[in-house]
This record gives C-alpha cells, sequence and structure tokens, in this order.
C-alpha cells in the first residue's frame, strides 16, 4: 500500500563536527588520526542514495525547526542544555564520548526539531508517517548529560512533546539501534504513558544497562522491555525478537503513535557491533511494526536515525526502511546481497532462542500476552 512519507533533513545535520578520531577515541597519544565512527559521511551518504536514486521525489520534503529550550527541557536539565550551548562556542565533551564542536548547540535543537516536526506533520496527517535524518543522535543522552555522540535525547524529546502538545496518552518507542538506548529508557522508566522497547547487543555500551529485569519503576513498572541479544544475531533473530515479544506487548499496550530509535549498526559491517542484520532484516523489521501502527494507531510510526558506522552500508539499511513506510521500491537492489547469500542470516541459533525465552518469561510477569506467544 503506498503512503505519504516525511522525509526530514538538513545540510546542517552534516556540519556537527566530532573531530578526528579511531572509532570513538580522539586522536592523540598511541591513537593516530583517523575518521572519528560518528561523521557526517555515516548519514550524509543516505541521502546521497536517496537523490541519486530519484527516489527522493517518492518522498514529502518536511523541514525541521529548532526546537525550543523549553521543549528540550520537558526531558533534560535546563543546566546541562546551558552547558551544551556554553561548549559550542568553544568545543569539548558534553559528558561520555559526548563531542559538542563549534556550532553544535545549534545544530543538536535543530536535531530535536526534526522529530518535533514530524510528530507535527502526522499527527496533524499532513504525512501518514515519516522518517527524520538527523544528526546528532540522542538515545543515549541522560537528563544531566552526553553520552556515546548523543547530545540531546531526540526521540524522549518527541515523544514527551507528543504527549504535551497532542494529549497523547500511550506512545511507543522501539529502539533497535545495537547500543542500549540508556538515557531513553532512564527518562521514562516510571512512566506507564511510554512503552519503550529495546533490542541490543548484551553488554555492548552501555555494558551494563540494557537487561531484562530492567523492567521500569512505580507506576512504570512492566513498561520497559529489554531483549538483549547475543553477537552473531543475524536477520532471523532480530524479527523473532519482534514477532514473539515486541508485537505481542506493543497489540496489548495499543499505542497512539509508534516512534523507532532507528540505529543500522547492528548490520553485519558496522565497526561497533557485532550483529547480522541485512538491509533486507532492517525493512522485514519496519513492515512488523508498521503492520502494528497500522491496526493500533491509524499507521502513525516515525522513525529517528540514530546510530549506524559503516558509511557504505548504512544507505542501502536505510532506504529499505523507508521503502517499508512508503510502500515505494526505489528498484536499487542492495549490491552486498550476493555476498552474504551463504550467511545464515534466516537461522535462529539456540543460543539465540535461549535469551529470547529468558527475555519472555521476565516480560511475561507483565505482560500476559506473551504466555499465549510462547512463554
Amino acid at each position: 500500500m503506498k503512503r505519504k512519507t516525511g522525509f526530514i533533513c538538513d545540510e546542517s545535520y552534516f556540519w556537527h563536527q566530532t573531530g578526528n578520531g579511531a572509532l570513538f577515541l580522539p586522536a592523540g597519544g598511541w591513537v593516530e588520526a583517523d575518521v572519528h565512527s560518528e561523521n557526517p559521511a555515516t548519514k550524509r551518504r543516505v541521502i546521497n542514495l536517496l537523490e541519486r536514486s530519484g527516489f527522493i521525489r517518492e518522498l514529502e520534503r518536511l523541514a525541521p525547526r529548532m526546537a525550543t529550550v523549553e521543549e528540550i527541557a520537558a526531558v533534560h536539565d535546563e543546566a546541562y542544555i546551558k552547558r551544551v550551548e556554553r561548549l559550542s562556542q568553544t568545543t569539548g565533551d558534553a559528558g561520555e564520548m559526548a563531542l559538542v564542536g563549534l556550532g553544535s548547540y545549534e545544530i543538536a535543537c535543530l536535531s530535536a526539531g526534526g522529530g518535533l516536526c514530524a510528530v507535527d506533520a502526522v499527527l496533524q496527517g499532513e504525512v501518514d508517517n515519516a522518517y527524520v535524518l538527523n544528526r546528532p543522535p540522542g538515545h543515549h543522552a541522560e537528563k544531566d548529560r552526553g553520552m556515546g555522540f548523543c547530545l540531546f535525547n531526540n526521540i524522549a524529546i518527541a515523544a514527551q512533546y507528543a504527549k504535551q502538545a497532542y494529549g497523547l496518552k500511550r506512545i511507543a518507542i522501539v529502539d533497535w539501534d545495537v547500543h542500549h538506548g540508556n538515557g531513553t529508557e532512564s527518562m521514562f522508566y516510571d512512566d506507564p504513558d511510554v512503552l519503550f522497547v529495546s533490542l541490543h547487543q548484551e553488554y555492548l555500551y552501555p555494558p551494563m544497562r540494557g537487561n531484562p529485569h530492567d523492567t521500569g519503576a512505580g507506576r512504570g513498572t512492566g513498561y520497559t522491555i529489554n531483549i538483549p541479544l547475543p553477537a552473531g544475531t543475524a536477520d532471523a533473530g532480530y524479527l523473532e525478537a519482534i514477532r514473539t515479544i515486541a508485537v505481542p506487548v506493543l497489540r496489548q499496550f495499543q499505542p497512539e503513535l509508534i516512534l523507532i530509535s532507528a540505529g543500522q549498526d547492528a548490520s553485519l559491517f558496522d565497526p561497533l557491533g557485532r550483529m547480522m542484520v541485512t538491509a533486507e532484516g532492517y525493512s522485514r523489521m519496519a513492515e512488523e511494526l508498521l503492520a502494528v501502527a497500522d491496526d493500533c494507531c491509524q499507521g502513525r510510526i516515525i522513525a529517528c536515525h540514530e546510530g549506524g558506522y559503516s558509511a557504505a552500508y548504512v544507505p542501502f539499511c536505510t532506504l529499505r526502511i523507508i521503502e517499508a513506510l512508503s510502500g515505494a521500491k526505489s528498484g536499487v537492489d542492495d549490491p552486498f546481497a550476493p555476498a552474504l547469500r551463504q550467511l545464515p542470516t534466516d537461522v535462529v541459533t539456540p543460543d539465540q532462542q535461549s535469551y529470547l525465552e529468558k527475555a519472555r518469561e521476565q516480560h511475561a510477569k507483565h505482560w500476559p500476552v506473551l504466555h499465549e506467544n510462547g512463554g
């Protein structure tokens, strides 16, 4: 089914500078200068592919706006916001591996504003759904500090905005970034109005976050669904997690809006993860969540870009997600697919199944529907 999909991006997103370094470390000492993992090319090449293929014409281009201090302060401490603003006049680190370059404050406000524009466009019926290619990413950012390349928590700001501006009572956030969305979890840990579902590689980053027994607190108990997966999990394992845990819980929750923290760093070419998801796997995950959105909330689903550090492969993964959201085809074949045919991407190993069973058992304590789905 063809849909009107909004696409939000801005050249400013590519001007946020993380400096030179190697992987996630700054250059210096024994670390020779290289390209930092969170560099503009990892996302610029997405829009390059959309334009080169002509698929951008299938999308509704929307311009982001700057999120206001008040909108960001709905989830972040004002002292932290001011610190980021101050650092962006000189450069520095806003926490843990959260580099602020010259002018990064304004760009981070625009990145958060991309999610707000998507919420407005979808909830006001301007588009059916939306993809936000924003930068810097956000899901690691905690209330009072940045982490893991993230300055302001874009997806959390969007969710809180949807609650406050539109009065939504049930918002679901599905985070499939290979790293745990610790900041998003923290911000809604005691909030029963926001269901947070995270699929991530166990013990990766942050290493002690995202355990299945972390299910929320107070009135929010049960509304955090952590599904850690072992290294090497491919398409089949991720789809099994979505179909047997995430989807049943989402359907029981009946969200009014679904937000995706779309990190394409679970791909098998990513330098910061050890998973094996293909571009086709991302397409199928998006289709599963879109089906839930169709049944529960008139197809209202928004994806905000998070991680993904294989500049060569992220564009093809992201293209497949946007194709799934729009119902249109780009005609672009995954050029890496022939090299992947011998890999067991369609297999759920006994080890992976064991992880899923443990997660399902934990979350079934709060969601009876999981007893009906293999529990």
